[in-house]
């Protein structure tokens, strides 16, 4: 059985409003309720709630996902390689369009090595005042951070033309 799944928002640190993405697997040891184990989490898990927080996030306010990258991390935006935090933002925030909606098809995840978890999403994106939605596919490579939550390390995004 897995462990419980505590998905959670949380401000950094001071208070501060930038949201960093925190999924934590706690289990309580039954014999010091003060000890806390960590335990292998749930890719499943992790995978499904940082596709609901990235993609309505996107959807709301893509400034709003500076948090989830760092500065060795990586964007392919349809072949155009684009690296560290600001520049991704960047990137996602001069798209010629302000409002979408992502529609998920498909989330497929695998654990991957030091704590990772690869996610694989395929979907449309409707953009406002198209008739015809695009599809659309995205990997992350999830990397964990040493305060319990996760950024993304790597992301290559591919609108799919048929």
């Amino acid at each position: 059985m897995n462990p419980p799944i505590n998905t959670q928002f949380w401000m950094g640190s001071a208070g501060l409003a930038s949201l960093n993405y925190c999924v934590t697997a706690l289990l309580f040891d039954g014999s010091n309720s003060d000890k806390q184990k960590e335990k292998s989490m749930d890719p499943d898990a992790v995978a499904k709630a940082f596709v609901d927080h990235y993609y309505s996030t996107f959807d709301a306010n893509r400034a709003g996902l500076a948090n989830l990258y760092q500065e060795g991390s990586m964007l392919t935006f349809e072949g155009q390689k684009i690296q560290g935090s600001q520049s991704i933002v960047a990137k996602l925030t001069s798209l010629p369009f302000q409002q979408c909606k992502h529609n998920i098809s498909t989330v497929d995840c695998q654990p991957s090595g030091a704590g990772g978890v690869l996610v694989f999403v395929s979907g449309t994106l409707q953009l406002a005042g198209e008739q015809h939605a695009l599809k659309f596919s995205q990997m992350f490579h999830l990397m964990p951070t040493p305060q319990g939550s996760f950024y993304v390390l790597n992301d290559i995004f591919r609108l799919n033309y048929a």
